[in-house]
């Protein structure tokens, strides 16, 4: 008889008491006792596995630590009598492993290539995302406790702390995935994490054309646009994509630029040998120590860049951006967030004004208008799925107002058996840019932008 069966015996299920108990169908009672089961004795052979454990264990070292792990699991159960299958012992020692060299009851979450983004409300309360629609699992943590350690365990390495102090903090994954915690007293759910994956192999410009985000039409002329050193800012809402977008982007970036990248929590994935990382830092416990964003950029200057690309500009640091594209630094890029192409040129300007330098409001426009020579709108549909629906170009100044002419647009077909249906479409208007093309030797034929096409129909 295996444990979970003798447990299940010993647990009382079938006495004769009379505390009166909730009632439950028979395969409840046998999924809600081989849970508990389960938990109690995962919670028992840990703590006297961690007790066993030499201090000294190089972790590093995981396959020793796991045989050392294995060699005491034995020893365990052995001298406790504890009865598993086969399969049980698997899975035992699986959790037990990720509880010393992982992250706990996240690692099989962060393991399944199928999971984009994984959201922890607390220690009984774990969802998923997959293809863009939400799941809630049956992955639980103990207490508050364990789940403050697994976001030590994430902030350890990085240098970074959250406390009462400081009840929030990004951070990042070995693999580049982002991590947002939040804990009491402003989380009221308990400790809170908010993992957003990275693929483990980077979705590539022929994914994304296969997917339907992109178009090969557009990604000809977006690669077009890098190669000639145009400014490129790539907009949209959040989980839009705008980050894997900024990859790929930078993929077409020559191999001989000094490329410096400039991030909150480090998550672009630059394929390029010459690439400088940058990351900013919070503040220390005495709230000293801090680095900004805005900062990295002022001092990236100094560094001999050819290009310069910030992850997402959220603040004043937005001045100092458009300033480096206006000073010898063309190629550029970063991403923002906001609603429409439009809507990215009016919260750059805003952000523009949280640098706290005096200027107009013309001079700043101009500055933009000046920088700023392409936007790449993303979106995220009703059905999950991410799409690039308008590539925009900044055509300069009228009177008081930005001009832009919309190079692609997204058409929408209708929403058919749960999905969105439609394609990004050239709208007829040649690019402004087509001197800087021919320039940099690229020759876009007129089809790109859908002109003639129509007549060879």
């Amino acid at each position: 008889m295996s444990l979970l069966r003798r447990l299940s015996k010993d647990s009382g299920q079938g006495g004769s008491g009379n505390t009166k108990r909730p009632v439950l169908r028979p395969q409840e009672q046998r999924v809600s006792t081989r849970q508990q089961v389960q938990s109690d004795l995962l919670r028992r052979v840990q703590n006297r596995l961690l007790n066993q454990l030499d201090p000294n264990l190089d972790l590093t070292k995981a396959d020793e630590v796991k045989r050392t792990i294995r060699e005491l699991l034995d020893q365990i159960l052995q001298q406790e009598n504890i009865l598993l299958s086969r399969t049980e012992r698997q899975r035992l020692f699986e959790q037990i492993v990720a509880e010393i060299l992982g992250f706990g009851p996240l690692q099989p979450l962060l393991e399944d290539d199928t999971i984009t983004e994984i959201m922890v409300n607390g220690p009984k309360q774990v969802y998923v995302e997959r293809k863009g629609k939400l799941y809630k699992t049956n992955v639980q943590f103990q207490d508050d406790d364990h789940v403050m350690r697994i976001i030590e365990r994430i902030l350890a390495p990085l240098g970074r702390r959250v406390d009462e102090s400081t009840p929030y903090v990004d951070a990042r994954l070995p693999d580049g995935s982002r991590v947002n915690v939040v804990i009491p007293p402003i989380a009221l759910n308990g400790p809170t994490i908010t993992i957003r994956k990275f693929f483990r192999t980077p979705l590539t410009a022929e994914d994304l054309i296969r997917l339907g985000s992109l178009t090969p039409e557009a990604l000809e002329y977006l690669k077009a646009a890098v190669v000639s050193r145009l400014n490129i800012i790539v907009a949209g809402g959040t989980g839009s994509g705008k980050t894997t977008l900024l990859n790929i982007l930078s993929s077409y970036i020559p191999d001989d630029e000094r490329i410096i990248t400039i991030e909150n929590a480090a998550e672009l994935q630059l394929r390029q040998e010459h690439v400088v990382r940058l990351e900013s830092r919070p503040p220390n416990i005495e709230g000293k120590g801090e680095i900004t964003i805005r900062q990295l950029v002022i001092n990236s200057l100094r560094m001999r860049p050819d290009r310069i690309i910030v992850g997402e500009v959220r603040g004043g640091e937005a001045l100092d951006m458009l300033q480096a594209m206006n000073t010898g630094h063309d190629g550029s890029m970063s991403t923002l967030h906001a609603n429409s192409p439009r809507d990215a040129i009016s919260r750059l300007e805003t952000m523009c004004l949280m640098a706290g330098v005096e200027l107009p409001d013309r001079a700043i426009r101009e500055q933009i208008a000046s920088a700023v020579d392409v936007i790449v709108f993303a979106e995220r549909m009703r059905d999950g799925s991410r799409k690039v629906t308008r590539i925009s170009e900044i055509t300069g100044m009228e009177g008081d107002v930005i001009q832009m002419m919309d190079i692609f647009a997204f058409e929408h077909q209708g929403y058919r058996d749960g999905k969105v249906h439609g394609r990004l479409k050239p709208t007829g208007l040649r690019s402004r840019f087509m001197d800087r093309f021919r320039e940099a030797g690229i020759y876009l034929p007129p089809s790109v932008f859908g002109i003639g096409v129509a007549s060879r129909r």
